[in-house]
């Protein structure tokens, strides 16, 4: 893990947060994330759209086309096991691929896609421990990561809104998950009427604060990777975290910046005690926090209708 202690580095901001945290690149781009050099890669249909329609990529398509996937994939999920391919060619440690979000609430059915998907990727070369596989972060989504964790399937859980699903991941011994910080601002922003929040004010970098200081303090293995940032204030008031995956703009702005001596996590432990969660616990708190309930769903809408779009261009 990361050493947690402020400091002032030589050399850019992207360099200094490298000495604290790991860097995952929130990009399909490849030349993009060879420029940045970042250690991982996380893939969504979105990202995935937005590359397919670079012609620098087109190769890929035309092989997911010829090809015939692995049992249980679709084409579409074939070009996201190239892209996955050809990512961990640029970075030297995990990729994340997604589950369809359409299977979000299928426990059954994810535990399927998953094992297709590892499948599919030792079909093309790439081994298991390459590989993270990407859940949202609902009851059947986290039922399955703990199956698959069992297995030995790496887990990214993704569209994390709350300590109680953070908590749940937790518990189930998943690898990795996803805190959105800038969507959870972005809720408050508008529930409030607010513009602005300074750094320790921020919902968003406060929330993922108390999800990694309740890993630490309960001694979860379980890497917590901040992600969806909106603005390099709260990159930075989060250095020191596990992981953060960070979009190439916002890289860029940190790499053209001076290192500076930027607080970071905080480490004060946690004031919330372990609990294990069954379903009823887990959707009253779910149902109790209107922001999470709305923002999840909204993410998982959101991921769905890419992948949809994405068959659609496969198609035509």
């Amino acid at each position: 893990m990361a050493d947690n202690a402020a400091r002032t580095t030589s050399g850019n901001a992207l360099e200094a947060l490298r000495e604290r945290t790991i860097v995952v690149a929130d990009s399909g781009d490849f030349e993009t994330i060879r420029a940045y050099r970042p250690t991982d890669a996380t893939t969504n249909p979105s990202l995935v759209l937005q590359a397919a329609g670079d012609a620098r990529y087109r190769h890929l398509i035309d092989e997911a086309m010829a090809a015939t996937p692995t049992a249980g994939l679709t084409r579409v999920e074939r070009l996201m096991t190239l892209f996955g391919r050809e990512l961990t060619q640029v970075v030297p440690r995990y990729v994340s691929t997604e589950v369809d979000a359409r299977l979000s609430f299928d426990t059954d059915a994810t535990i399927r896609k998953a094992r297709a998907l590892i499948a599919d990727y030792a079909a093309l070369g790439v081994s298991a421990d390459r590989i993270l596989i990407k859940i949202a972060s609902t009851w059947a989504g986290i039922r399955a990561a703990s199956v698959l964790e069992a297995e030995g399937i790496a887990c990214n859980m993704t569209l994390i809104f709350s300590l109680a699903q953070a908590q749940a991941c937790f518990e189930a011994g998943v690898t990795l998950i996803s805190p959105f910080v800038g969507r959870i601002t972005d809720w408050h922003k508008k529930a409030e009427g607010v513009d602005h929040y300074a750094p320790q004010d921020d919902p968003g970098v406060r929330s993922v604060q108390r999800i990694n200081a309740y890993a630490k303090t309960h001694g979860y293995p379980t890497q917590v990777m901040a992600a969806s940032f909106r603005n390099r204030d709260q990159i930075l008031a989060l250095a020191g975290a596990d992981l953060m995956t960070i979009s190439p703009a916002l890289l860029e702005e940190l790499r053209g910046m001076d290192a500076a001596n930027a607080p970071g996590m905080s480490t004060q432990p946690s004031e919330v005690a372990r609990v294990m969660l069954d379903r009823a616990a887990f959707d009253w708190a779910l149902n109790a926090d209107a922001m999470a309930t709305e923002k999840l769903a909204e993410g998982i809408r959101r991921f769905a209708d890419d992948q949809a779009a994405l068959e659609s261009r496969m198609a035509g």
